[in-house]
């Protein structure tokens, strides 16, 4: 068998359908469903718990205005932990090792923030592209770029977090091929 190691990142398929698509909704079906009860059974228990513990642990720093994000940040992060379970199946794969998963997740999330920190707090969101104490000819070179910093954040850390991600699979491929080899 013939193959790059690179092989293992390329989306996998099953009678031409990807099953990125089987990937990304098998999730949701381990979501309970809509009832006139508040607990039906122990699986919806255990998942009311394990909701409750993450919503906890990720709000517990924050004030009682950032509890506003309680929602979307604890469902990202349930997706996120569903999906990378998900990965360790056999035949199957990691989406987060797509760069295009990682920019899709990075970028409206970097926007909201971005554009939460603008309406707040404008004149504190606007200072952070211009240093204190600097000279007055470098004025318009430092906000070009800092700004141009500001706009590239959300790629370079998609493209980061998605280097690193291939680089950890890549290795645990690169030992267990010469583990079976020796």
């Amino acid at each position: 068998m013939n193959v790059s190691f690179f092989d293992q990142f390329s989306s996998p398929s099953f009678l031409g359908i990807p099953l990125i698509l089987i990937s990304m909704t098998f999730p949701a079906l381990l979501l309970p469903s809509l009832d006139n009860r508040w607990i039906t059974n122990r699986l919806s228990t255990l998942q009311l718990w394990l909701i409750n513990l993450i919503t906890k642990q990720l709000m517990t720093p924050l004030d009682k205005k950032g509890h506003k994000w309680a929602l979307i940040l604890t469902s990202l992060m349930i997706f996120l932990l569903l999906i990378n379970l998900l990965g360790l199946l056999p035949y199957t794969f990691t989406p987060t090792t797509q760069l295009s998963m990682n920019l899709a997740l990075a970028f409206p999330l970097w926007l909201a923030t971005l554009l939460t920190g603008l309406r707040n707090q404008p004149s504190a969101s606007l200072a952070h592209l211009l240093p204190e104490g600097t000279p007055t000819l470098l004025i318009p070179a430092l906000v070009l770029i800092e700004t141009t910093s500001l706009l590239i954040r959300p790629l370079a850390l998609g493209v980061r977090l998605t280097a690193n991600l291939t680089a950890g699979h890549l290795l645990i491929q690169l030992i267990s091929t010469a583990t079976t080899a020796l």
